[in-house]
């Protein structure tokens, strides 16, 4: 063999069909957007987005529990016809199926949330020209015109792409583009925003800024990986982990600088900073897609990242993550508490969310091999819990657009004063969303964090859960003080509570029925993520 010698990769495609979906699906969308006539963009992206989501699940179930290690010839590829490991790069197993689930279904469910034109008097939450100087008479031409910036569904599409490419590196490479693929089309949706267009263009360009940073940390912590274990793949990350001796300091600062990176993505303390002015000038709708797409592709990346490549040095950053999580769970909640503003309350409750995400990820009492059947258990916790979150989250914020003052979003909390007496079945659902986040049993919520703090109790953090239950007790009053101002407060201004359209009915829906649902009834979902709960690790060569 030369050097000039190359091996063409062995890829098959039936793994890859559900990322696939998407990824084409987003190219489509800009055809779409250079060939379709202006006015029948918008129709033309929403039906390919939601009918290709909807391919991408179906394809998804269809391969469900091809990887359950608990039978070992599942694991026989003549069995299945593939192999587990699509290439070198990219790792199709039990965890990848989750979180590709996980991240098409909230995509799916955040994405009709864009289409709703009837609480914004005929107009979606989107501003009708983003390159429009804010206020100008070009930006009003646009929006009488009727014009509707339709962009905004392949840019979500390719997030979600990046996200399932982040969840499935084997790779650091690979890591690293999945995760600037989910972040850049975020960037630009956080800015257009239809009304506060200044506000709007401001998160966008702090987020990108700080984003942008985070990267840089990311893609340096990589290359001290890389000097330490003299290749990017995680198998061979892995190995030097084990058997190199020597270079520890590379190791440890490329750990460092990878751990401070993906605890930004997530909105963790103290690399928080950005999560409530992005959440509160975001179109309310990028919010609730951003509250959970980011948050499951940025675990599930830290996931196979921490246990895939990391394990053995699992005795260094569990401590390290133990902390971050109580410190985040605690200043979101107290922080919470002082914020006026409805999104800045939903945004510390986001961060807050981070740290108990965190918990039984640090729970982890040994690193997820092919033959080990009791480090799962946190794999699958962490998946429940963000389905619980995913619900509750995209549930509120679709109320949020509901609450109207002057025809626009009335989001400070002396709006929502009273809002119990003006509509008090959009109240209760949003009662439930809240009670949900707060962990109150007969929710979602409440399964979540329970199984949270089962997994660090096993994994012998029997402390780092008692924390947290604290943790959870003080977070409570983020909820009940919103839930008190909607029911037990008078009325102190005019705003109303608009109709929900059929889009957000139809969220609304599903959101309050997956809460109570997997709230009443955990035990089929926890089956089903518990069956897809185990990394396969391969050897390095």
């Amino acid at each position: 063999m030369t050097i000039f010698d190359f091996v063409v990769p062995q890829l098959n495609y039936l793994q890859l069909t559900p990322f696939l979906i998407v990824l084409g699906v987003g190219c489509l969308g800009l055809l779409i957007e250079a060939f379709v006539p202006r006015r029948g963009r918008f129709p033309a992206q929403l039906v390919l987005a939601v009918t290709g989501l909807i391919a991408a699940l179906g394809t998804l179930i269809w391969q469900w529990g091809y990887f359950d290690v608990a039978d070992p010839a599942l694991l026989d590829p003549p069995a299945l016809g593939y192999e587990p490991l699509v290439t070198s790069t990219v790792m199709i197993d039990g965890p990848t199926q989750g979180f590709w689930a996980l991240l098409f279904a909230f995509g799916l469910i955040a994405i009709i949330g864009f289409a709703e034109r009837k609480i914004h008097a005929g107009a979606t939450a989107f501003t009708p020209s983003a390159a429009a100087i804010p206020g100008s008479r070009d930006e009003v031409e646009a929006g009488q015109e009727g014009l509707v910036h339709s962009e905004v569904f392949p840019l979500a599409m390719f997030a979600l792409a990046g996200g399932a490419l982040l969840v499935s590196a084997n790779d650091m490479l690979v890591f690293f583009i999945g995760l600037e693929i989910l972040s850049l089309p975020l960037y630009v949706m956080v800015g257009l925003a239809r009304y506060r267009r200044l506000v709007s263009q401001e998160a966008s360009i702090k987020y990108f800024l700080l984003g942008a940073m985070a990267s840089a940390i990311i893609l340096f912590g990589i290359a001290f990986l890389f000097g330490y274990a003299g290749g990017f793949s995680y198998s061979t990350l892995a190995w030097g982990v084990t058997f190199v001796v020597g270079g520890d300091g590379l190791l440890i600062a490329g750990l460092g600088l990878v751990t401070v990176g993906l605890l930004f993505k997530i909105g963790a303390v103290p690399f928080h900073s950005w999560v409530p002015d992005v959440y509160q000038g975001a179109p309310t709708p990028v919010t609730a897609f951003m509250s959970i797409v980011t948050k499951t592709a940025a675990v599930g990346g830290f996931l196979r990242l921490f246990y895939a490549a990391l394990g053995g040095l699992r005795w260094t950053w569990q401590p390290m993550l133990a902390v971050v999580a109580i410190v985040t769970i605690v200043v979101g909640s107290v922080v919470a508490i002082n914020q006026s503003d409805i999104k800045r309350v939903l945004a510390y409750s986001a961060i807050s969310h981070a740290g108990f995400i965190l918990i039984p990820l640090v729970g982890a009492f040994t690193v997820a091999t092919n033959s080990d059947h009791s480090a799962p258990s946190s794999v699958s916790s962490i998946m429940f819990y963000l389905v619980a979150y995913g619900f509750a989250a995209i549930g509120a914020f679709a109320i949020v657009t509901l609450v109207r003052s002057q025809g626009r979003e009335a989001t400070d909390l002396n709006s929502w004063a009273g809002l119990g007496r003006r509509n008090r079945l959009i109240s209760v659902i949003l009662m439930i969303f809240l009670l949900s986040m707060a962990g109150i049993p007969l929710t979602a919520g409440f399964i979540g964090k329970y199984v949270a703090f089962v997994a660090a109790w096993r994994g012998g953090f029997w402390w780092l859960a008692l924390a947290g239950v604290l943790g959870a007790v003080i977070a409570v009053y983020i909820y009940v003080r919103v839930i008190q101002v909607m029911f037990l407060s008078q009325p102190k201004d005019s705003s109303e509570v608009v109709s929900p359209g059929v889009g957000t009915w139809i969220v609304l829906i599903i959101c309050l029925l997956g809460t109570l649902g997997f709230g009443l009834v955990p035990g089929p979902l926890l089956d089903a993520l518990q069956s897809v709960s185990s990394f396969l690790l391969p050897i390095a060569h």
